[in-house]
């Protein structure tokens, strides 16, 4: 399988996996907690049959790749992003990041800047911030996080099985979300180690990405479903696109967190419009 290695000070050496279809312009793909790389195995297909290089790789803790007991935070995920644009010496990059992995993007862009990156997509993102303080009204209470963590801490197993449920809107009256999806979100899910996963929802619901978001100087398309009761949009993608200096926003109505149905084939079309254009 293939990896890049990463090394700092802190962690040592660092294996990431990654996933590489296709030639051509290069997209490249950041999974949402605590999955991993093969969440984003449809769009990766429709990109490279569109004619495109899909690159998706495993955030460290996550997957295949190395099960970190440290560096498990958003400036260790964002070196880890621009070391792999850097070893497979990718330019003219579409960036997508999907929950998490939007923080992850938005972070490289502020961190490493946009040499290797003409636009990226935000999809049911995290930034700006999740949680709620007094300058962020809309967030979510953090004993919702402080839930999440005694979830992942005493069964992660049985979490992220009742996790799937609102992940994809499987609770919503006339949904219609397979049982596979369900048992796919916890499979993946159940491959990141305890303590990266357990790190990990700090740095999704409780950094601040609003400075990256103004140091964005790439077109964004900022999508966002309007029942998502993961990241609700009201904090999350409005309020970013009014932060980017370049953002197109689009609403999918009825739309859950987890990108699935008739969702994920509208998001999947727009994507591949979006890094054709």
């Amino acid at each position: 399988m293939p990896f890049i290695t990463t090394s700092d000070s802190s962690t040592g050496p660092v294996e990431i996996f990654y996933k590489d279809w296709g030639t051509g312009t290069p997209v490249v793909f950041s999974h949402g907690w605590p999955l991993n790389a093969d969440a984003w195995d449809r769009q990766m297909m429709a990109v490279a049959d569109a004619g495109f290089r899909a690159v998706a790789h495993d955030r460290r803790g996550h997957g295949r790749s190395t099960q970190t007991g440290d560096g498990n935070d958003m400036d260790h995920y964002a070196d880890d992003l621009a070391a792999l644009l850097d070893q497979l010496d990718l330019t003219d990059v579409v960036l997508v990041g999907h929950s998490t992995g939007g923080g992850e993007v938005a972070h490289y862009l502020a961190r490493h800047g946009s040499a290797r990156v003409r636009k990226a997509v935000l999809v049911g993102a995290v930034p700006p911030l999740m949680v709620q303080t007094p300058e962020n009204p809309d967030g979510t209470p953090i004993a919702v996080f402080d839930g999440i963590r005694e979830g992942v801490r005493t069964d992660r197993s049985q979490y992220y099985r009742e996790l799937a449920v609102p992940f994809f809107g499987a609770n919503r009256e006339g949904a219609n979300v397979s049982q596979g999806a369900i048992e796919q979100f916890w499979r993946l899910s159940m491959q990141a180690g305890l303590k990266p996963a357990y790190d990990c929802i700090a740095q999704f619901s409780e950094v601040d990405y609003t400075d990256d978001l103004r140091a964005i100087d790439v077109p964004v398309f900022v999508a966002h479903g309007d029942d998502d009761q993961i990241v609700p949009i009201k904090a999350a993608a409005a309020r970013s696109a009014e932060i980017l200096a370049d953002a197109t926003l689009k609403v999918y109505p009825g739309a859950p967190h987890g990108i699935v149905g008739a969702y994920e084939d509208e998001f999947t079309k727009d994507l591949v419009a979006f890094v054709q254009a």
